[in-house]
């Protein structure tokens, strides 16, 4: 009798893995604060094109996040959550992730410039670019600041939104760059704090890791003190009204009270962590709602 062993690795990958690829969790807020950067914009952009312009901010993201993978397929393997991302389970080959992430990101750019105009392409183009390399291959292994650098990624896609209907980058759009830029370290340190032995475990230079808790914690607080600063800026410039400066207001005082909560606590223990799962969740919230209502602020008083 002959034994037929198949190898995993080669089958050919199921259309869900494609889509794991580009970690469709993590895009509902790219693709959201992309949305609420187009619709706070002045101007007038046909719905047609407002829907190829959302579709391309996600298409762009999957991208980023599919060569994201791609190139940490290894490091994946030795995290327990990501141990069962396509790659390290072996329900995809690398050369297959590589090439869907490269097609997805020019696809992305030259449909957006198509479709709306270059300017907007040229900013979902630097958004990819500056994730795969600048954070996911510079960065991440090298430095305990990387999530501080790398969070500029990710602040993208109200600008590119923006920049769909007007062809130009103005205040308000990069106020709300700012705003994700320094909310982006405290919203992620508090998840490396809970999950840093996975980080360890790979060699990512993550804070917790390189620095220890009690640093980690200071720098959440200090950050949350510098995002308060920039969430506070659109109404302080008068770019935005009072809804959203109520929003912000109330918003940020209570990511504070749960941030100062991380800063005090000094246990190590990942099961007693509740504050710091408590501030991650709630800091995912803080943005559909602070970016929420800068829709409906502007469509108010405009």
């Amino acid at each position: 009798m002959t034994t037929v062993t198949m190898n995993h690795a080669t089958m050919p990958a199921h259309w869900r893995d494609f889509v794991a690829l580009t970690k469709p969790r993590v895009m509902s807020l790219v693709v959201f604060t992309g949305l609420c950067g187009l619709l706070a914009a002045p101007g007038h952009i046909h719905p047609v094109l407002a829907f190829t312009a959302i579709l391309c901010i996600a298409v762009g993201a999957g991208a980023a996040a599919a060569l994201n993978q791609w190139y940490e397929a290894d490091i994946d393997a030795l995290m327990k959550r990501t141990a069962r991302r396509p790659l390290p389970d072996k329900r995809m080959d690398r050369q297959s992730a590589l090439h869907f992430g490269v097609g997805l990101g020019v696809f992305s750019v030259i449909l957006m410039g198509m479709a709306t105009n270059w300017v907007a392409a040229a900013v979902l183009a630097v958004s990819i670019l500056f994730y795969v390399i600048v954070y996911t291959i510079w960065l991440k292994p090298r430095t305990a600041q990387n999530i501080v650098i790398g969070g500029a990624a990710g602040a993208f896609p109200p600008v590119i939104g923006w920049a769909a209907v007007t062809g130009d980058i103005t205040a308000l759009p990069i106020a709300l760059f700012c705003l994700i830029f320094f909310w982006t370290p405290p919203h992620f340190w508090a998840l490396a704090l809970f999950v840093k032995t996975d980080y360890a475990a790979a060699g990512i230079p993550m804070l917790p890791v390189v620095s220890g808790e009690v640093a980690t914690r200071r720098q959440i607080w200090f950050y949350t003190a510098i995002m308060a600063v920039a969430a506070m800026a659109p109404v302080l410039l008068r770019l935005t009204g009072p809804i959203y400066g109520t929003a912000a207001l109330l918003g940020t005082a209570l990511f504070a009270v749960f941030a100062f909560q991380v800063y005090r606590r000094r246990e190590s223990d990942p099961a007693l962590m509740q504050p710091e799962r408590r501030l991650f969740k709630y800091s995912i919230l803080y943005l559909f709602l602070l970016f929420g209502a800068v829709v409906v602020d502007r469509w108010v008083f405009a």
